[in-house]
């Protein structure tokens, strides 16, 4: 019991120490006029990378109909009716994906317009 208690108070001494250092104070900005320019330019990087992502989705997205367009080719071509089951499953679940995607794609102005 006597070697728990040696043990256990540098272990709390040194986790207190360490736990002390990790919390350093940050200083508050000199003015409110760059906190606005700082979170402006938060906001142009984010504009950006949400643009470049949406590019990547596009391009990912006709890739996926290149696929899926094979794969149906293919699946027409299959005589086993247990294997052209299969893989019309496949094509199916693909099928809810890019079409999922596409939706995830289209501009808030195409979602607007009445179908």
């Amino acid at each position: 019991m006597r070697l728990k208690n040696l043990l256990l108070v540098p272990m709390l001494t040194l986790a207190s120490l360490a736990w002390g250092q990790d919390s350093s104070p940050q200083a508050p900005p000199s003015s409110t006029s760059g906190k606005q320019a700082t979170a402006g330019e938060r906001h142009q990087k984010m504009t950006e990378m949400h643009k470049q992502h949406m590019e990547a989705m596009k391009a990912d997205l006709e890739k996926m109909k290149t696929s899926l367009e094979q794969m149906k080719t293919n699946v027409a071509k299959i005589s086993d009716p247990a294997e052209k089951a299969r893989w019309q499953a496949n094509v199916d679940m693909w099928q809810v994906m890019v079409g999922h995607m596409e939706r995830m794609v289209s501009t808030p102005a195409e979602e607007k317009k009445p179908r």
